[in-house]
């Protein structure tokens, strides 16, 4: 048996996918937010 131990990480692109998909979320509701207020969304950061 092995002395050491491992630990199985996500790959950064798995991270990165789900880093965006964040954003995309609340970008997302920022607009539906603002369009129901009626104002105009505001896209970006």
């Amino acid at each position: 048996m092995s002395k050491t131990a491992s630990i199985d990480l996500l790959p950064t692109s798995t991270l990165f996918g789900h880093l965006m998909a964040s954003i995309d979320r609340f970008l997302t509701a920022s607009s539906r937010i603002a369009i129901r207020n009626g104002d105009l969304p505001y896209f970006g950061l």
